[in-house]
């Protein structure tokens, strides 16, 4: 079973990002409004960086490649999100919210440290470029 847990942690932290990335998808002006009104500078490119962080980085984390880089930015933006839009600690709601991303940011960080584990393209690549790196030479 332990083999398994890292692909479902993996699987529940990417699955919401790549939602939340197909959902700003179809909301551009909605979103870009959303950064803007809480002052957040070049909206357009927000909302650039948070779609290929959420679809792009969620999917990728999801197929298990690259992800200890991809779970530090995915942290990093987690915060920042956090710290932008759910600052409003007297609403409940809000801090709750924060407090979510929080816990994803920290959930990132025990991928970025552990790795994809065993169920992972990154886990095939390792194998297969070791294997070629190891071989003997033909003689």
């Amino acid at each position: 079973m332990n083999r398994y847990l890292p692909l479902i942690g993996r699987v529940l932290i990417g699955l919401p990002f790549v939602m939340s990335g197909f959902g700003k998808l179809a909301a551009y002006g909605k979103t870009t409004a959303m950064i803007s009104a809480v002052g957040l500078p070049f909206p357009p490119l927000a909302y650039a960086v948070a779609v290929v962080l959420e679809l792009g980085g969620g999917l990728l984390m999801i197929a298990g490649y690259q992800v200890q880089p991809v779970a530090i930015a995915q942290a990093i933006f987690t915060i920042a999100a956090a710290a932008s839009f759910h600052t409003n600690f007297a609403d409940q709601n809000q801090m709750i919210h924060f407090l979510k991303d929080v816990m994803i940011a920290g959930g990132l960080l025990q991928v970025a440290a552990f790795g994809a584990g065993a169920f992972s393209l990154d886990n095939r690549f390792s194998r297969d470029c070791g294997t070629i790196a190891n071989a003997a030479p033909a003689r």
